[in-house]
């Protein structure tokens, strides 16, 4: 019989890991197919992995890694898609954000309408505070436009693959990943189903404006090179400015023989001009810093402990 692998990244989810569990259960006891349940502990500071340690003991499905320190959810999603032994595989969230009821239909995209990929995408985002909802659809708008790449809007990790398509994924080593990015990017036919956002069931997001906003530079720097030519055609377009400005003070001091304006105009110009110097200098260090963490070749992640199921 076939077998689909759960993958659960999970940090300081020690109130959802029981409901999450409970729900899940529910869903896939209904289903007649082999299903193999992978937690990972992605350096918890509360007692998650004291909760997936019990669902272990009681439950021979539920296995478990656990990492030395928290290496974040790339990572987690990562090590849990290595981990997985499925014929097709799914990534949710510990906090019943990614709906289990949803799986039934998400297996009979692949297995009755011949999809390599389901995805899941979120038509509305009740509940999140309006600005991070207004940044969010811009994010899409602008990396749409940016990279090769499609990125859909409202696009969840929460997703069931066949093992083709996983293994196409992890056959990229990058350090700095962007899951998003990396589904569309190996391809494969995808059906996306819609629903609505529903709310956390226990704990508080880990993902604040500031870490949503590094998420996304993340992930244009990874999917686009399009900013380093913004700098290059900022830089061209100021020479020009400056050059056709010089030439007609100059042309107005012989004609009219009048002064050039005083310290005040010339200093907001030098800050004018630092500051996008700065802002280009910065942009060049963001792709740099990535290469630099690349050829490091360090470990996407270190494993401090494993489950005793098999």
């Amino acid at each position: 019989m076939e077998k689909i692998s759960i993958v659960v990244p999970s940090y300081n989810e020690e109130k959802a890991i029981p409901l999450f569990y409970k729900e899940l259960t529910k869903v896939i006891n209904k289903m007649n197919i082999n299903f193999e349940i992978i937690f990972v502990d992605d350096g918890s500071k509360d007692q998650t992995l004291e909760e997936i340690k019990k669902l272990e003991k009681k439950d021979k499905r539920v296995k478990y890694l656990s990492f030395s320190r928290n290496f974040g959810k790339e990572s987690a999603i990562y090590a849990g898609l290595e981990a997985s032994t499925g014929d097709y595989i799914t990534l949710m969230d510990a906090d019943l954000q990614d709906p289990p009821s949803m799986l039934p239909e998400m297996y009979k995209g692949i297995k009755e309408e011949g999809y390599d990929s389901v995805g899941t995408r979120r038509v509305t985002r009740k509940g999140e505070p309006p600005i991070r909802s207004f940044f969010a659809r811009k994010f899409y708008k602008i990396i749409n436009r940016i990279s090769k790449t499609e990125m859909v809007d409202g696009a969840r990790d929460y997703r069931l693959m066949k093992r083709q398509m996983v293994e196409a994924i992890l056959s990229m080593k990058e350090y700095n990943r962007y899951s998003k990015g990396l589904f569309s990017f190996v391809g494969y036919q995808t059906k996306w189903l819609e629903y609505e956002n529903v709310e956390r069931v226990a704990g508080e997001t880990k993902w604040s404006f500031f870490k949503l906003l590094m998420y996304a530079i993340d992930g244009i720097i990874a999917f686009s090179t399009a900013p380093l030519w913004i700098s290059v055609i900022v830089g061209i377009l100021f020479c020009a400015i400056s050059f056709f400005a010089i030439i007609g003070i100059i042309i107005k001091t012989l004609c009219f023989g009048d002064p050039v304006g005083g310290w005040p105009s010339l200093v907001c110009i030098i800050l004018m001009l630092s500051g996008i110097q700065l802002f280009c200098i910065g942009i060049i260090g963001a792709y740099l810093s990535k290469t630099y963490l690349e050829t490091k070749k360090r470990p996407i992640y270190i494993i401090k402990e494993k489950g005793k199921n098999k």
